[in-house]
């Protein structure tokens, strides 16, 4: 099936109509999300919060509208608390696929972060639909093979099955024990997953849609009237159709996942397609773009790391809130920072006001003109401790306090999936565009606000396992 071959609604030019809708359930894997579709050729902002029309005019047309949330670090019911107006803005702006953005890990648990809570608040936007998943990204090192998942431990690195994995086994909040998805995400409540395996694809996506089609109909057949009953905090996805979980073995099979998802959501049926997954889903979205205002565009720019960053404009403020070791060891080899640790039991019960003493040593040398990372990461790298989700919005506190005395600091660094979005929460800000690529996974992005001051901030988010060992010193450009 080619591009050229289909049409779909054009955006014109007075309304935000975006072909693509997406939420990403940390700030960092959302920027990442925002990174590839603008780096595709595509026209691409992500909201820090659910727009009203007066900002949805403000950002223009757009061929991808994203919004940044927190959902993997709720429960299920703050999860459908903060989903439903989500649900609501997409039914609003009608876009042709919404995909609900997970870490590339996968990582959730049915207490935390429940992915399948998330399929069943979006999924009434497209009720007796398939559910999609797309289950790696290989840019990241993410593949899913015969539904099972692994993972690289850092960039380039050695590659583990998911419960094997050295760091996502033990993570402080879902710790990783099944790397097969369909189980993994079965105790979330999304019980029948029916999937497509990798070795399909070179068929081509006209034969793999008939294969689908198939499958589709007899796991239908035989589904069980009711779903089988679940725990209390497991609840399933009404939806009766089955799930699609699409493998990914390498880049090559992205287009046609591509194609394959274009096929799903279709351009007659006026509800979505609902997408769960990484950035691979984008990036298979965006290889197989269907609406020929864009081909030209496409061809002449694919998918790509991203243009160099330029240097920062005066001090660099970075913040290690990640228990990742991969983090751990981008703090240690930083050599372009005054680094200055922070007490993280300290912050989390008194805040800001319970450091003082190392913030005014930061701030002195940010006001010095010199880089400083703070960290409240602890030094023993064998050690990963319980998280406690008053420190990461303490931090975010932190930071608000920092830069409102520091106006020199132009740019900012967060390490961690939960500092990110609580510090970025607590800035003064409703979108923010790509800017650059630090590494894969790691972009550059700059804010938009309505406070002058913060206009134009220049951020990192990152997931702790994210980037080269040398990425702070990367980040001052």
């Amino acid at each position: 099936m080619n591009a050229a071959d289909r049409s779909g609604p054009s955006v014109r030019p007075d309304v935000v109509r975006p072909s693509v809708a997406f939420y990403g359930d940390d700030f960092t894997g959302a920027t990442d999300t925002l990174a590839t579709a603008t780096a595709a050729g595509l026209r691409s902002l992500l909201f820090l919060r659910v727009p009203d029309d007066a900002l949805l005019k403000a950002a223009g047309p757009l061929d991808v509208l994203g919004i940044a949330g927190a959902s993997r670090s709720m429960d299920p019911e703050a999860m459908r608390a903060e989903l439903a107006p989500v649900r609501d803005c997409f039914a609003r702006i009608a876009p042709r696929v919404v995909h609900y953005k997970v870490c590339s890990t996968f990582d959730s648990a049915p207490e935390v972060g429940n992915i399948g809570v998330a399929a069943e608040v979006l999924q009434t936007l497209a009720p007796g639909r398939p559910l999609a998943i797309v289950g790696g990204q290989p840019n990241l090192d993410r593949y899913c093979l015969f539904g099972n998942l692994f993972a690289a431990r850092t960039t380039g690195g050695e590659v583990f099955r998911l419960d094997r994995h050295p760091t996502m086994s033990r993570h402080p909040v879902t710790p990783m024990d099944e790397a097969d998805l369909r189980r993994h995400l079965a105790c979330q409540g999304i019980a029948s997953i029916v999937s497509v395996e990798y070795p399909r694809y070179v068929a081509g996506a006209h034969t793999v849609a008939r294969i689908i089609r198939e499958r589709l109909a007899q796991a239908q057949s035989q589904a069980p009237s009711q779903a089988p009953s679940q725990a209390p905090s497991q609840t399933p996805a009404p939806a009766a159709t089955p799930a699609l979980l699409f493998d990914v073995a390498g880049a090559d099979d992205l287009p046609v996942i591509g194609d394959l998802l274009w096929d799903l959501a279709g351009t007659a049926d006026p509800a979505p397609l609902v997408v769960v997954g990484p950035s691979g889903a984008t990036q298979a979205l965006a290889a197989a773009w269907p609406f020929p205002s864009h081909a030209a565009a496409l061809q002449a720019a694919p998918l790509r790391v991203g243009a160099p960053i330029a240097p920062a404009q005066g001090p660099v403020l970075a913040v290690l809130g990640s228990l990742s070791p991969v983090s751990r060891a981008q703090r240690d080899a930083a050599t372009a920072f005054n680094k200055v640790s922070i007490d993280p039991q300290r912050l989390a019960s008194s805040g800001p006001d319970g450091v003082r003493p190392a913030l005014e040593a930061a701030s002195a040398a940010l006001r010095a003109g010199r880089h400083v990372l703070l960290s409240t990461a602890p030094d023993d790298a064998e050690s990963i401790p319980r998280a406690d989700p008053r420190l990461a919005r303490a931090t975010g506190l932190m930071l608000r306090q920092l830069l409102g005395q520091l106006p020199a600091v132009r740019r900012v660094g967060v390490a961690g999936g939960d500092t990110s979005s609580h510090a970025v929460q607590a800035l003064d800000l409703w979108a923010l565009a790509w800017a650059g690529q630090i590494a894969p996974g790691v972009p550059l992005c700059t804010a938009r606000s309505s406070d002058p001051s913060l206009d134009g901030l220049e951020l990192m988010l990152k997931g702790g396992q994210m980037g080269q060992v040398d990425l702070f010193d990367r980040l001052v450009g």
